[in-house]
């Protein structure tokens, strides 16, 4: 009991959820505005990619440049 629920709570809650069928009852966003917010869930950024590819390109420059002198 670490979390304050019993075998026997556990059970009891189990058997009500399978009564209620909540994602039955589930539809999603309905709106567009609330469709565009869901469409971004899974984004996760796309900057710090980038950042590293222009950090890399310029660090291959400073060295090209640095061959030349």
């Amino acid at each position: 009991m670490v979390n304050g629920w019993t075998a026997e709570r556990r059970k009891k809650q189990s058997e009500a959820i399978q009564q209620w069928q909540p994602w039955n009852k589930s539809t999603g966003p309905r709106t567009i505005e609330g469709k565009t917010l869901a469409s971004q869930n899974a984004y996760t950024g796309g900057y710090s990619p980038l950042l590293q590819a222009i950090s890399a390109s310029l660090r291959d420059q400073k060295e090209a440049l640095k061959l030349l002198e």
